[in-house]
């Protein structure tokens, strides 16, 4: 099969974590006859935790020698430190939970690193996201039920990976048509299964490294020892529905609604199931936690959302409609309407749920998708 014309020349600086979904994407676009650049992404980390850079970035210098592509590195900690971390902290500062990969996503990865890739002559950055976009001018592309009509300026639209496991669309609700036109997403059409036997085929020298688990570019951190550098922390009282206190926890600020450890609970109970976090008040220091099937108040039946990006054009203003919503990571899609009045702050937005939904976090994120698209979101409120 030869190599598309359209492709042969084109210049693509792909992020090498040093994990192997970037990996296959370079050999992947190697291969389909782009002219392909490898680069590491160096951020900052605490110095409290492990160094973990320097591994990385070693595996992916190994990649890219022997893709045979040229490999850069970029210091981003400035950027990483202010727009990341810094948010991070203030944000559980603030009682909120914040989602750190969706920052990274918006400031670095498709912010920081495609800026510096555009300065430098690129056509595209890539990376190795489970997430596929299409172009309302490529007539060949493979999605279907896509509305036929369009505002002319959302050309670029994004939606969810094959594998529905691995899926991060809810990640990247932040890009813009901009960011879109200028990236790819080589695996987005793959199962992980289809990229790890890939990159055994290709005889990448990370094929059986293990998938990196936690904070973006950080990896695994225990979140609660980390905000303890940089946040006062003080054990409080763990309450049930009924106000009483029945237990410890380490400081309101650390916990998520749905949370069921981290906490100890003293007073028996007659059941055996779990207890999880249904309320906080980081005023009290306190916590409320409950079992799952137990009748309680607080389940949320319409939200506000804020910063909202809209990819798709369709979540506009003046506009009511019916979509999916998801508001975590594998979170469930749940049915909700979305409405953009006219008379509301450009960022703003309400959704309103079918059912009432529990375990809803201010300042996480909420994606709105329509079939396996994924329309924008915003920040919880």
């Amino acid at each position: 099969m030869g190599k598309s014309q359209e492709v042969v020349g084109k210049r693509v600086f792909v992020g090498l974590s040093g994990g192997v979904d970037s990996a296959v994407s370079a050999a992947l676009l190697k291969k389909d006859g782009y002219d392909v650049a490898g680069v590491f992404i160096k951020v900052w980390q605490a110095d409290f935790l492990p160094c973990t850079w320097r591994e990385e970035r070693r595996d992916a210098m190994r990649v890219a020698a022997h893709v045979g592509i040229p490999f850069l590195t970029l210091d981003f900690e400035k950027e990483y430190k202010k727009e990341v971390v810094d948010y991070m902290i203030r944000e559980y500062g603030a009682g909120r939970v914040p989602n750190p990969d969706v920052m990274c996503n918006k400031h670095v990865k498709f912010g920081a690193f495609l800026e510096f890739a555009k300065k430098e002559g690129a056509d595209f950055i890539a990376t190795g996201h489970y997430a596929r976009t299409t172009s309302t001018n490529n007539p060949k592309a493979a999605f279907k039920n896509l509305p036929q009509r369009l505002p002319l300026d959302c050309s670029y639209r994004l939606f969810a990976g094959v594998d529905k496991e691995k899926d991060q669309s809810y990640f990247l609700w932040t890009l813009t048509q901009k960011e879109l036109a200028r990236t790819l997403f080589p695996v987005g059409h793959l199962q992980k299964s289809e990229v790890r036997a890939l990159a055994r085929k290709l005889g990448l020298p990370n094929a059986e490294k293990k998938d990196s688990q936690g904070l973006c570019f950080m990896g695994k951190v225990d979140m609660a020892e980390f905000l303890r550098h940089y946040l006062k922390l003080e054990r409080g009282d763990v309450l049930d529905t009924k106000g009483r206190v029945i237990g410890t926890h380490d400081g309101a600020l650390l916990y998520t609604i749905g949370q069921r450890h981290g906490f100890s609970v003293k007073m028996s109970s007659a059941k055996e199931e779990p207890y999880f976090v249904v309320g906080k008040d980081v005023a009290k220091n306190t916590v409320t936690v409950a079992h799952r099937d137990d009748k309680r108040d607080g389940a949320c039946s319409a939200l506000m959302l804020r910063g909202v990006n809209d990819i798709s054009g369709r979540l506009g203003e003046k506009v009511t409609m019916k979509c999916l919503v998801r508001m975590r990571y594998r979170g469930e899609l749940v049915a909700a309407t979305w409405e953009r009045a006219g008379g509301s702050a450009p960022k703003d937005a309400r959704v309103i749920f079918d059912s009432p939904q529990e375990g809803v976090a201010g300042g996480q994120s909420l994606v709105a998708y329509e079939g396996e698209e994924c329309l924008g979101g915003g920040v919880i409120s």
